[in-house]
């Protein structure tokens, strides 16, 4: 049994049996048990995404982590906040754009969408750019010379400043 097997184990317990199904609901779970629980509920329902909305940046993370061992990393997803505030005439970091945008184009269709979106309250509240829904990634790799015209549309609909 490795530790993809566990959350399954969860599928008759009486706390889960209770949230299942609904739109809205609260359960109370321990810090430790948190990633565990939520695998459980995705691995006995067939609802997705799930929404996971966290205190910090640093829960966030730490989170997505935990929950990557238990459904693995293609099934969850890290929405992180901007670095900077809106009245600051700094541009976020380029690796937070790229994970903004990726997961909300994994989200735009529903067969790439991840299981669980993991996001910081300040996330939640923050706006997107216009058009962010259309942007595809950029991929290159090692050796190849990128379009630059498409790199400076994308960063440009993500809200880079330069």
């Amino acid at each position: 049994m490795s530790l993809r097997d566990l959350p399954k184990l969860l599928r008759d317990d009486p706390a889960l049996l209770e949230v299942r199904g609904r739109t809205n609901a609260l359960i109370a779970v321990p810090e430790p048990a948190r990633a565990f629980t939520i695998a459980g509920l995705v691995e006995t329902t067939t609802r997705h995404p799930y929404l996971v909305a966290v205190p910090t940046t640093a829960d966030g993370e730490r989170l997505a982590n935990d929950l990557s061992a238990f459904l693995g990393p293609e099934r969850v997803d890290l929405f992180p906040a901007w670095e900077t505030l809106p009245f600051e005439r700094v541009s976020p970091g380029v690796e937070t754009m790229g994970k903004r945008l990726r997961t909300i184009w994994r989200l735009h269709e529903p067969n790439r969408a991840p299981d669980v979106v993991i996001a910081p309250i300040r996330a939640l509240v923050q706006r997107l750019g216009p058009d962010v829904e259309k942007v595809e990634p950029v991929e290159i790799e090692i050796g190849q010379r990128p379009d630059r015209d498409k790199l400076v549309a994308s960063l440009v609909t993500a809200g880079y400043r330069p």
